[in-house]
């Protein structure tokens, strides 16, 4: 490991860089400060670069003829021929061997609190040491990271940084979990994977941040690598996906089911879009298929829009829209909504679904307290779910 100046970074700046402050966003390299520019150069086994690409052999596909390969790691099962690449533009094809061109080169590397993922029933309180590299699965029309999840590997800059490298580091900085986030950790799948090997082996926990556009085999594997998982469920509607993701929901479903039966932590996020995805219809029919085929115990983050990418003529979704999914979610049975990014709003906070009471209060991404003793309510002692040591 590359020993780091100051393994500390000073309170002031780590909380301007993880933009705890009010009316932040969920953003994650799109925030007014990055810091990148504190922690990346100074890991990284090579600096930054923007080319040449490095080829690392992809897990997941199938050769056919002449070259041809199938990828097999998520449900687009791209054909791609010799000298070609995916939908992800991050795997090409050379004759007949399929490649990754992400491994080993994030292009951001961030200390988060676990907040920000977000995940409220993970480590509360805790930071994530949280990577992402070029390249997405899917093209979101309101994508916040659009900057990298849009972009090839070639056209932003990138720093060698091994999955060894990467783990020490997150143990230097007293970080007990490496969060692959930002863009989509699916399309860097292999380097994701060697990472949380590389992780557990010295007590450091991972983390993914998806949208869980990808194929089972691959998630199946991955999952006794990872301590939890949070999945953006985009909408509960085909032509929402069709429309505004160029994608699919029936895999991203399959994969939520995936993981209930794996008994691995998952959360729910949101993002709720005025007009696209916000009625009330729908939100119904989302909670009764997550009460129906994953319980009443899965936290579902209702997130506010901000207009970003290629939707900025769509307004901030209305707090009363958030607050009409929560209540929405409650009535069904649900037992941890959430409103998320309005900072300040009691939707933030996690009550006992016996008692009621409050046990974890926050202020955006900041613990303000925690009443649980043993991972249960202190107050009527009813077991709340989660990981929380």
């Amino acid at each position: 490991m590359i020993k780091l100046p100051n393994p500390r970074i000073p309170r002031r700046r780590f909380l301007q860089a993880a933009g705890i402050c009010a009316g932040c966003t969920f953003a994650g390299v799109g925030s007014s400060l990055s810091i990148p520019s504190l922690i990346a150069p100074a890991i990284a086994d090579e600096p930054s670069v923007a080319s040449p690409l490095d080829y690392h052999e992809a897990q997941y596909y199938k050769k056919l003829d002449g070259y041809e390969i199938e990828c097999e790691l998520c449900p687009r099962k791209c054909n791609v021929g010799d000298r070609e690449r995916g939908f992800c533009g991050v795997r090409e094809n050379r004759k007949g061997t399929y490649n990754t061109l992400v491994y080993g080169t994030p292009c951001t590397a961030n200390i988060d609190p676990i907040e920000k993922k977000p995940f409220f029933h993970y480590l509360p309180g805790t930071i994530a040491f949280s990577i992402a590299t070029a390249g997405c699965n899917l093209n979101c029309k309101f994508c916040q990271n659009w900057q990298i999840s849009q972009a090839r590997p070639e056209q932003i800059k990138s720093m060698k940084i091994s999955a060894d490298n990467i783990a020490s580091t997150a143990a230097s900085y007293s970080c007990p979990t490496i969060a692959y986030t930002y863009s989509e950790p699916t399309v860097y799948y292999e380097y994701m994977k060697d990472c949380a090997i590389a992780g557990n082996n010295l007590n450091i926990r991972s983390v993914m941040i998806s949208a869980g556009f990808i194929q089972q085999k691959p998630m199946e594997e991955l999952i006794p690598h990872l301590a939890a998982v949070k999945i953006d469920l985009k909408a509960f509607t085909q032509k929402y996906y069709t429309d505004i993701c160029n994608g699919e929901l029936q895999p991203v479903l399959d994969t939520l089911t995936l993981l209930k039966k794996s008994n691995i932590w998952f959360e729910l996020v949101y993002l709720m879009l005025p007009t696209l995805n916000d009625d009330p219809k729908d939100i119904e029919l989302l909670c009764k298929w997550i009460m129906s085929e994953l319980g009443p115990d899965v936290p579902i983050h209702f997130t506010r829009f901000q207009p970003e990418y290629l939707l900025k003529n769509l307004p901030s979704t209305p707090i009363e829209s958030l607050e009409i999914a929560y209540e929405i979610a409650q009535k069904n049975g649900l037992n941890y909504p959430y409103i998320g990014n309005v900072y300040g709003h009691k939707g933030e906070n996690t009550f006992c679904p016996q008692c009621k009471s409050e046990v974890i209060s926050r202020q955006g991404f900041q613990i303000e307290m925690i009443a649980l003793e043993n991972g249960r309510c202190k107050k009527c002692g009813h077991p709340i779910p989660g990981i929380w040591t």
